[in-house]
């Protein structure tokens, strides 16, 4: 780019929802919004995207978002745990939808292929959230079209594709407990050598590198064919995008977690741990392919499951009740993952009792003590930031502030993702100013600390009534 970017289109396509933003750098807010649902589709051989549908929807929205500001690139990011084969032709296979059981003998079989944790580590996870487990079973289900993949495509990379016509993929996305990736050697893990896919996987790109103009017959479609050529950026994981502002404007140590579907968290410069599988802990790359300490959770789901998608801001005195009566929204939400992954989740008390406000109180401080032994777990030190959606939510914010007895802030403009995708824009040697955030107030949350003791016992003791 002949001159520094400053209005930036994000396509950042999450699990729920996808959506097309135009970001201002010098302004660092977005200035125009477009989104749409990413519903999963139960025709044809598996649970599955319609990536025709969503093209069309970026394709649209590109010109929409962009419509009186000038356009200086176009940045991609997605949710990880995703694949895409292609041939000359488009897909050979329609996109594994991750949360697909793909249980039975084929899953039984790569279990005897996978890597160890010591190499890639990549935790085992359940469905089809291990990418390597993904391939082995489209390759051992489907023989023959796996058989005219030209290309295995992380996600992010496989919009740039379609934009640009050029095939690569990044490291974020590989190392997103793929099973694929090794951080110790920054290399391919051995599984990639042994199921034969290294010739597969096109030439490997940084985040921040252009791959090339928006397709001229793709420009005219979106109404930008009047615009010259558009970069077209590589693009990069969504919860490494969340991190990057961060990298680029503060001294560590410090915690950045990014709350969506999923609740990602980081640990730059922390306390040294030994990562644990077992615990859903893993290494995942930054932007600049340097191993970091991260634990995830689901939970984004579990909060809009716990509150019926109705979530209501609990009153100081409600919140107050939950804590003094015990109210809880056991460990364990979702099954075999998170730092509880044996617990039996449930709730303390019948549900169905409870008012909105209570349910939203009693959920977000669930979500609060999971985020906090996520970040136990990982080593994170000093002030932690929060993204996303839990960066509204102030009975969280408070909650987390107090329980790690660590400084806790949440940026006042822009969402996490797509304002720090555009940043790729900048290249990878810019640096920023910190963003405007708020900190949170240490105000005192009475007989949290009790409450906390109560919720982690649950955690390892059986319950003797189901009230789930």
């Amino acid at each position: 780019m002949d001159r520094p970017a400053r209005h930036v289109a994000v396509i950042d396509v999450g699990k729920t929802n996808a959506k097309v933003v135009l970001h201002d750098l010098e302004e660092r807010r977005d200035l125009a919004f477009r989104s749409v649902a990413n519903e999963v589709r139960r025709d044809g051989p598996y649970p599955h995207f319609d990536l025709d549908r969503l093209f069309a929807f970026i394709v649209e929205s590109l010109g929409q978002v962009a419509a009186g500001h000038p356009l200086d690139a176009i940045a991609i990011t997605t949710h990880g745990a995703s694949i895409v084969l292609v041939d000359d032709a488009g897909l050979s296979l329609p996109m594994l939808d991750y949360e697909f059981d793909i249980a039975g003998p084929e899953s039984d079989a790569y279990e005897a292929l996978r890597p160890d944790f010591t190499e890639t580590q990549s935790p085992r996870m359940g469905q089809g959230l291990n990418v390597g487990r993904q391939l082995h079973w489209l390759q051992s289900r489907f023989p023959d079209a796996f058989a005219h993949t030209r290309h295995i495509l992380t996600y992010p990379q496989y919009w740039a594709w379609r934009l640009t016509g050029v095939a690569a993929v990044e490291t974020t996305s590989l190392a997103c407990h793929t099973d694929l990736w090794s951080p110790p050697r920054s290399a391919y893990s051995s599984l990639v050598e042994r199921m034969g896919w290294a010739a597969l996987f096109p030439p490997r790109r940084t985040a921040f590198e252009v791959l090339g103009p928006l397709r001229p017959e793709i420009a005219a479609q979106a109404g930008l064919a009047d615009r010259g050529d558009i970069p077209v950026l590589c693009g990069i994981h969504d919860s490494n995008a969340s991190l990057l502002p961060h990298l680029l404007s503060r001294p560590a140590p410090f915690a950045v977690v990014s709350t969506g579907t999923w609740v990602v968290s980081f640990a730059i410069g922390g306390r040294d741990v030994s990562l644990d599988p077992a615990l859903s802990t893993l290494s995942n790359a930054d932007a600049f392919g340097r191993p970091v300490p991260s634990g995830i959770f689901m939970g984004g789901r579990e909060f809009d499951l716990l509150t019926g998608h109705e979530p209501e801001a609990p009153s100081e005195a409600t919140l107050r009740s939950v804590i003094e009566r015990g109210i809880m929204a056991l460990p364990g939400q979702t099954p075999g993952s998170g730092p509880f992954p044996a617990a039996r989740g449930g709730w303390s008390i019948e549900p169905s009792t409870l008012s909105r406000s209570e349910r939203t109180a009693a959920a977000s401080l669930y979500a609060a003590l999971a985020t906090s032994e996520v970040l136990h777990n990982i080593g994170a030190d000093g002030p932690t930031v929060v993204e996303g959606p839990f960066a509204r939510n102030d009975v969280y914010l408070r909650a987390l502030r107090a329980l790690t007895g660590r400084p806790v802030s949440a940026p006042l403009e822009g969402t996490g993702t797509s304002a720090g995708a555009a940043l790729l824009a900048l290249g990878a040697d810019a640096s920023i100013e910190p963003a405007a955030e708020r900190e949170i107030t240490n105000a005192p949350l009475p007989g949290l600390d009790a409450y906390r003791d109560a919720w982690l016992a649950a955690a390892y003791a059986p319950r003797s009534k189901e009230t789930a």
